[in-house]
């Protein structure tokens, strides 16, 4: 991964993408009521709204921001989208910004 600690910076500058890629880090915690398991899968992008309240439009965009920033990944399952954390990513990411400051 080429590193854009901008693009990354930029995507984690607002408290809810912050807070959605906080609980993607322990999903079946945050998640419980999901039925497949968000380990392997991710988290459907409907409970991620369900917990963050906000409009689908809205948070579909919080996810395509994160995903931009390579820092989650989405996978279709039938009509629904499940997004994880991209855990090689964010440590790329870490690892450059130690370096840098």
């Amino acid at each position: 991964m080429s590193v854009d600690v901008s693009e990354i910076l930029k995507a984690l500058d607002n408290p809810t993408r912050l807070a959605i890629l906080a609980w993607l880090k322990d999903p079946g915690k945050n998640f419980p009521e999901q039925d497949v398991d968000p380990d392997e899968f991710g988290v459907c992008v409907s409970f991620i709204q369900e917990r963050v309240g906000m409009s689908q439009s809205t948070v579909s965009l919080y996810l395509a921001a994160l995903q931009r920033a390579q820092l989650v990944t989405s996978r279709r399952i039938g009509p629904w989208t499940y997004y994880k954390r991209h855990e090689k990513n964010i440590a790329a990411f870490l690892q450059k910004l130690h370096e840098l400051i």
